[in-house]
């Protein structure tokens, strides 16, 4: 038996030039790398079998061509290792600055901690590197940040660099001697791993540890199933398609991982997938109340008054705000109250197992109602997916105030024709407040260039919730 063969008994999924890509990391050959990276097949986040992805071990061992280009090529700045390190972690750790620096232009989260609780600026205190202290404190890490033993960064540091990390976080407006106590901030707070961890190497998750035992739903588009996965309450969404061929296979592996977007309250991410064709499976959390359609429309348990469909249209504007920021953007999510999930504390979620894949019903549109004009006669990459994204969120708030289904009355596809192509318009009824009318008008102006960003409505939310 050769080589390979036993390497891949042990490691199926595991093509053995991965293993030399990270040697080639870790020893700082960055001919090499840029020769794998230049094969656009190759997953620049993929992390070994402690979870390091190459920019971790470009930050542990300095290389800092290898960084650059990393960073470069679109490399996660805030994945986690097995151990919840980011890559600002391992660089403040073991003193390299000029790493740190580009991290931080890259807007790495300085107020990440690992699984003891540990920041960034935990580390270089203890081993004592004051400019990436400095740098770190200035770019808003805080000198009070408890670990898990209660710890402060004082508390860890150096004796003959404590006065002078003092004097750097006062003249940055910090009070040294202010604790915050640590707070568990992975998943539920059931499991280590952290809401950003690097990528797994394997094809994904086995269908068959999963658990699946309810059907929730089916459309279209698949059948929605409860289930357990590492003792969490999960929804998988299995993809309908006639034929899963080695090209879905790829994309659905390339694609789904931008899916996990686990840095901002307001978006319910992809936990996770099962590439096993046939079986094409999205994972995401099970919400209890379902969909904000299902909330608005079809349940009674939960009544929503006017006080509390503005706190929903504030979750979704700032939850659309941050997926708006992200780059590369998010394509094919199309935001309706069928694409918002609610969690048990009524807070509203972009539900991210809801973004079509690219291979995924092309051509084909089943929620028409909310979407603008223009978007129902462009693809999506030649389209303002803000300005058509906003329209939606009108569509959105006249749905919260009138809790009615818009455009109700006909059917899909004649919907989606007459919205495109007549001046099928939604009406405000009497009875909604001037400055929300308004509002809804804002979003919904025919000129995709004059609808407003969510930045700028979100302040506007704030004071009607307030």
């Amino acid at each position: 038996m050769s080589l390979s063969a036993i390497y891949h008994e042990h490691k199926p999924n595991v093509p053995i030039i991965m293993e030399d890509v990270f040697g080639w990391v870790r020893e700082g050959n960055a001919f090499q790398v840029r020769v794998w990276l230049d094969d656009k097949e190759h997953d620049i986040n993929v992390g070994d079998d402690h979870a390091f992805s190459l920019l971790h071990w470009a930050a542990k061992e300095g290389h800092v061509s290898i960084a650059e280009m990393l960073l470069n090529r679109g490399a996660r700045v805030n994945a986690t290792n097995m151990g919840d390190d980011t890559a600002l972690h391992l660089a403040a750790a073991h003193g390299h600055r000029p790493i740190v620096v580009k991290l931080l232009a890259r807007k790495a989260d300085v107020h990440a901690t690992n699984e003891h609780g540990m920041t960034a600026l935990h580390y270089a205190c203890f081993w004592g590197y004051e400019q990436i202290a400095e740098d770190l404190i200035q770019s808003g890490a805080m000198l009070g940040a408890c670990n898990k033993k209660g710890q402060t960064v004082l508390d860890v540091c150096q004796p003959q660099c404590r006065n002078i990390i003092m004097e750097i976080a006062q003249e940055s407006g910090q009070n040294p001697n202010e604790r915050t106590p640590f707070k568990d901030q992975t998943w539920k707070g059931t499991k280590s791993r952290t809401r950003d961890a690097t990528l797994s190497r394997f094809t994904g998750v086995d269908v068959s540890s999963l658990n699946l035992v309810t059907k929730v739903a089916e459309s279209h588009s698949g059948e929605l199933w409860r289930g357990k996965w590492q003792g969490s309450d999960i929804v998988a969404r299995i993809l309908a398609l006639q034929e899963v061929t080695p090209r879905i296979v790829r994309d659905f592996q390339t694609e789904f991982p931008s899916l996990r977007i686990f840095a901002h309250p307001n978006i319910c991410p992809v936990l996770a997938a099962a590439n096993q064709p046939p079986n094409l499976v999205v994972i995401s959390q099970f919400m209890p109340f379902g969909s904000l359609y299902n909330v608005l429309h079809e349940q009674s348990s939960v009544v929503i008054d006017h006080s509390q469909a503005v706190r929903f249209a504030l979750d979704i504007a700032r939850g659309m705000s941050f997926l708006q920021s992200l780059e590369p953007a998010v394509l094919r999510y199309y935001l309706s109250s069928k694409h918002v999930v609610v969690d048990e504390e009524l807070t509203a979620k972009i539900s991210m197992a809801d973004t079509k894949f690219s291979f995924q019903e092309v051509g084909r549109i089943y929620s028409p109602a909310w979407m603008s004009p223009e978007a129902l006669q462009r693809a999506p990459e030649d389209l303002n997916i803000r300005a058509a994204d906003m329209w939606s969120f009108g569509v959105l708030l006249w749905e919260l105030n009138t809790r009615e289904v818009p455009h109700s009355d006909i059917p899909p596809m004649e919907c989606g024709m007459k919205i495109a192509l007549e001046g099928l318009r939604l009406s405000i009824p009497p009875g909604i407040s001037r400055n929300m009318a308004r509002l809804i008008n804002i979003c919904l102006n025919e000129d995709p260039g004059r609808r407003p960003m969510f930045d700028q409505i979100i302040p506007i939310l704030e004071k009607m919730v307030a």
